[in-house]
């Protein structure tokens, strides 16, 4: 296996001839990222914010224009794909219509001529951890599997091949919740077992979560932040970090600290001495997360909100209460057996769990910080 380090990678795209703008399009910015050997990294972002560009370029199915990518600090920026030990999985299988289960696994045996003795092996090994059986899968021919027996297909013919890298892009993506759940834990099992490092691309966020030793957050070809759930959650590095982990998503208000006070929703609420201390007095904005409010009934000196839905997760044993303050909307977390009869509560944001970002731009003035679990 291998660990993978990117320094300083852009990828610009030049428009189609007759494009009004004929300046180059950027699709990676100036990305540096380390990646452990065994590690797994999850890759999140809106679309269009370059994670399958990123992809590419690790595999050698693109060049960077700038910088370098080493793989066991070997440079392999210039590399040719099939020189890099490369196994990629996609969302839409990419698998040999023409050929049977095992013949899709082993073709890259048949490539680089391996004996039938080893090919057995390590077809049974990986068809048994994925739960393909040979007398399943193996003699079938592909348009006759499933999307999530293809999908299983797809992921073991990489696997079987020991890659020394494992690019995912959305592979689960095409299957239906149960079976997604399912394929994932799979996965994980399967990359922990291997040791193969692994950057796994996903719209998921809980996807990201489960799968990702780390995850790495992208916007508009740049880098924004990597690290984990935690720190992603806790410390977020601006505001577009911020409200894109989580769910549902941090609640942000206009604010204003003046005198030693926050004016937030048309309230002025008075702010802990280390707060009057760390932030700086004018225009902010006020982040809380769902679970960051301190929720009155009855309201009085708080925030008040005019709720408009209450939605219960019986799952999860919670609920959440939607509403209003100053034409905002604001996520609240309540009790189970909150009564639906109440149009309106007062708020009190819990400081220790308070976020503030700069009013124009997006950096982060002040993060709780990962809470002591023990």
């Amino acid at each position: 296996m291998a660990g993978v380090r990117l320094e300083n990678i852009t990828k610009h795209y030049i428009p189609p001839v007759g494009t009004p703008d004929s300046h180059p399009i950027s699709g990676l910015m100036d990305i540096s990222l380390s990646i452990a050997d065994g590690e797994t990294v999850s890759v999140v972002g809106p679309s269009g914010c370059g994670k399958s560009t990123l992809l590419k370029v690790i595999a050698g199915l693109e060049f960077a224009d700038e910088g370098r990518i080493l793989y066991n600090h070997v440079d392999v920026t210039r590399m040719a794909p099939q020189a890099r030990g490369v196994g990629m999985v996609f969302q839409d299988y990419a698998l040999y219509p023409s050929k049977e289960g095992e013949d899709n696994l082993g073709y890259y045996f048949e490539v680089r001529k391996k004996t039938p003795e080893e090919k057995e092996r390590r077809l049974r090994e990986t068809a048994e951890m994925m739960g393909i059986g040979f007398e399943l899968l193996m003699d079938r021919k592909v348009d006759t599997l499933s999307g999530g027996e293809k999908q299983r297909v797809g992921i073991a013919r990489c696997i079987v091949r020991e890659p020394n890298v494992f690019l995912m892009d959305e592979p689960i993506s095409n299957l239906d919740a149960k079976l997604r759940e399912s394929t994932r834990t799979e996965i994980k099992k399967l990359l922990k077992k291997f040791g193969i490092t692994t950057l796994y691309v996903t719209h998921d966020q809980q996807e990201a979560i489960f799968m990702g030793d780390r995850i790495a957050v992208m916007r508009l070809g740049r880098l924004e932040q990597i690290g984990t759930f935690d720190e992603l959650y806790y410390l977020p590095a601006n505001l577009f970090v911020a409200t894109l982990i989580g769910t549902p998503p941090l609640n942000v208000l206009a604010a204003e600290v003046r005198g030693g006070q926050l004016v937030v929703g048309g309230v002025t609420l008075p702010l802990p001495g280390e707060l009057v201390e760390g932030l700086p007095a004018g225009a902010l904005r006020l982040g809380v997360r769902p679970e960051g409010w301190q929720v009155d009934p009855q309201p009085g000196s708080g925030i008040v909100m005019q709720i408009t839905r209450v939605e219960r997760l019986y799952t999860e044993r919670a609920a959440f209460a939607s509403g209003q303050v100053g034409g905002v909307n604001v996520n609240v977390l309540v009790p189970l057996d909150f009564p639906e009869s109440l149009k309106t509560i007062g708020l009190q944001p819990d400081w220790t769990q308070a976020y503030f970002f700069g009013a124009a731009g997006e950096e982060a003035l002040r993060t709780p910080g990962v809470p002591e679990l023990f």
